[in-house]
């Protein structure tokens, strides 16, 4: 799992034009120590991408994972939505593995949702939805994988190693 702007070719991850400036490191540690339940917008069913790499770590890691993606029904055992509105309960953060350009839609619905948190993944950046986010007051980090991110931090701060109990 890189945090390069650009993909490897195969992966899910879309390309994007440059790289952001959008990972304040206490954005990014807030949003790791406070989020129990995540949503992945983009969760692939393939064991081989990066999103479902992804999503898997941070279920070991303690978090609760909610897949959303409108062509599956199930995703490393728990049910799919086809979009963040379908899903029936609280989510505190949005792990975002869409390109770009479907980024401002996303961003819409995390703020009707309410949504704690905004992330795009490694190598998406979108002003526009960051702008939306933002404007709501919801926290955003760009072009930043949550694993690797997740990883650095649990290295240097014990109490990010684990997703928050109760």
């Amino acid at each position: 799992m890189s945090a390069s702007p650009s993909p490897d070719p195969g992966s899910d991850l879309p390309a994007s034009p440059a790289p952001a400036a959008s990972a304040d490191p206490a954005i990014v540690r807030r949003l790791l120590r406070q989020s129990r339940t995540i949503a992945v917008v983009g969760l692939s069913g393939d064991p081989e991408k990066p999103s479902w790499q992804v999503a898997r770590y941070l279920q070991d890691q303690g978090y609760r994972i909610i897949p959303v993606n409108p062509r599956l029904t199930e995703v490393l055992g728990e049910k799919a939505y086809p979009n963040l509105r379908s899903v029936p309960e609280p989510i505190d953060l949005i792990d975002v593995f869409r390109p770009a350009a479907d980024c401002p839609a996303i961003a819409e619905q995390a703020v009707a949702i309410r949504a704690r948190g905004l992330w795009l993944q490694a190598g998406i950046v979108s002003d526009e939805a960051a702008a939306i986010a933002r404007r709501a007051g919801l926290p955003v980090v760009m072009d930043r994988c949550t694993l690797v991110e997740h990883r650095h931090l649990a290295a240097s701060a014990p109490e990010i190693g684990s997703a928050p109990t109760g």
